[in-house]
Formats: structure tokens, sequence, C-alpha cells
């Protein structure tokens, strides 16, 4: 299987994952134009379209792509308006392209939000960023921190499919709060070349988000301690609460 990142809109990515028969899944279209050219040009049929939640950014393109392709659409409730002919939910399984799809409920950025891992891959719309994490939008602090909790159960190779390119803000954010963070600064230069070459920072991998992204160190006592928090054993989502008000002010 290959994955393919289409940068769509500002800053989001649509993502593909295809066989050896040209067969393909389209993840998260908030544009059609793009995944129809991507298709063309990598001569590439689908054959479901997947779903993490009902924002525009990430459910706009399905009626043009209907519109080509007669294709099953697996989402979350909050998507049935969106598209969706199959609703799924926590512990659903999908199998597409002879692949296992998990489903894991990952409420915060949305309620009813999702994603669907298949080893390596992790298709987690905006729950994780590279550095960051979504937006409380819907949900509440102690949601979204257990949603990336749950994440981070996953093996460390796994490949992290986030919808957005924010890596570089988010890792500015990061290196504020720990700012004698060496990890953080290289990781910093190494994004930043890659991004004045014009490619994705995008997918990560769990592995390196446990080491960069603040919003996985809640646990963390240098973290708790640049917070200027009395160290915090068992609430750690608290401290998720404080970083996540930091960031939106940031």
């Amino acid at each position: 299987m290959n994955l393919v990142s289409i940068p769509a809109l500002s800053d989001n990515y649509i993502w593909l994952l295809h066989n050896h028969d040209s067969q393909c899944l389209v993840i998260d279209p908030g544009e059609a134009d793009p995944v129809l050219q991507a298709l063309d040009n990598r001569h590439l049929t689908p054959v479901a379209i997947l779903l993490t939640h009902h924002h525009p950014d990430h459910v706009a393109g399905v009626v043009e792509i209907l519109r080509h392709f007669t294709l099953p659409i697996y989402g979350p409730k909050e998507t049935y308006d969106k598209g969706a002919t199959h609703i799924v939910d926590e512990g659903d399984v999908v199998i597409l392209l002879d692949h296992t799809f998990r489903v894991m409920r990952l409420p915060g950025h949305t309620l009813g939000h999702i994603g669907f891992y298949s080893a390596p891959w992790f298709f987690c719309g905006d729950t994780v960023f590279s550095a960051g994490c979504g937006r409380l939008l819907e949900g509440h602090p102690k949601q979204m921190y257990e949603s990336l909790q749950k994440i981070n159960q996953l093996p460390p190779d796994t490949f992290i499919c986030a919808a957005h390119e924010y890596t570089l803000s988010n890792l500015d954010f990061a290196a504020s709060i720990l700012p004698q963070d060496g990890v953080i600064r290289g990781y910093k230069q190494h994004i930043k070349k890659l991004r004045l070459k014009k490619q994705p920072s995008l997918p990560t991998t769990l592995y390196v988000e446990r080491r960069i992204n603040l919003f996985l160190r809640c646990h963390d006592l240098r973290l708790q301690k640049a917070l200027n928090i009395y160290p915090i054993f068992g609430a750690e989502w608290s401290v998720f609460s404080l970083l996540r008000n930091k960031k939106d002010h940031f």
C-alpha cells in the first residue's frame, strides 16, 4: 500500500491510500478538484471515502466526487447529512482493500470525531497534528485529553496522517514553552528546511510526536514546571486544558 498526501484549500491534506492494483481510499476530501486530478494523474480508481468528522474542509468534496464515482462513504453519525452511507463508531471494523481499519472514537475537536487505524497508518483528522492538537470546537478538555491518550497507546511506528500543515506554528508554540528542549529546537530546524522546499511535514510518526508534541507530554514534570503548575498526578487533563488555552491565544 502507498500513501499520498494531496494539498488542498489553504493548509489541508487529503489522503489517498492505494494498492498495487490501482485501487484507493480517499480520506477527508475537503474539495474535489485536487482529488480528481490526483486520481487521473496516478490512474487510480477509488473504492471508498473515509470521513473523520463533519467540518466542510473535510467533507465538501464528497458531492462532486460522487458525480464521477459510485462509492460507499464511511463516517461518524455527524457526517450522515454530509453523504456518509455507512455510519461507524468506536470498535467497528471496516475491511477495505484487504486491510482492516479499526474505528476509534475521538471526541474533542467535534463531539462525534473518529479516526481510522490500520497499522501502520492512522487517519486522525483534526484530533492530533504534528507538535499540536485540534481546537476544542465542540468538546471539552478532558474529552480531548482522553482522545489523545487513546492515540498514544498505538505503536510508536504508527504514521500519524493528520489533516493540516500546522507543524511549524505548532513547533513555534512548543519552543516558547520549553525553549531549552533541544529535540524540539532541532526538529523545528528540520521542518523549516522541508517547508522551504515545499515538502510536506506529514505524515509524522507517533515516536516523533511523543518527543515534540507537548499535548502528549502533559505528565512531563518539566512541562508542568514551565507552566507554573504543581506536580499533577492522575489529573493531567488539567495540564492539557491550560496548555490548549495558551495555544489558543498564542
